[in-house]
């Protein structure tokens, strides 16, 4: 632990990326006000996506951790996707 290398964000990045949130947040709430039927539901779960990958990124400092760090966190998100799809497959053919 002691090896470990700091690291100093500037606060202007952290700003950023709360703006960029929020403005996502707003997005995400506008899209269900349109009626774009079932696409609605995929248009918000993509500004969900973009906005974990942005805390994933910087509030929890993923983009300075270990390369192996990165590889845990992505297989378990395709782990995850995984279960998603195979529970979509049996919903769709019962």
């Amino acid at each position: 632990m002691e090896k470990e290398k700091h690291h100093i964000v500037p606060y202007k990045t952290y700003f950023y990326i709360l703006i960029s949130l929020l403005v996502l947040t707003f997005m995400s709430i506008g899209i269900t006000k349109i009626n774009l039927g079932g696409y609605s539901v995929l248009g918000a779960l993509i500004f969900s996506t973009i906005k974990s990958v942005l805390v994933l990124y910087w509030f929890m400092h993923l983009k300075f951790d270990q390369p192996f760090l990165r590889f845990m966190v992505g297989f378990v998100t395709l782990v995850f996707l995984a279960v998603i799809f195979i529970t979509f497959l049996d919903y769709y053919y019962r």
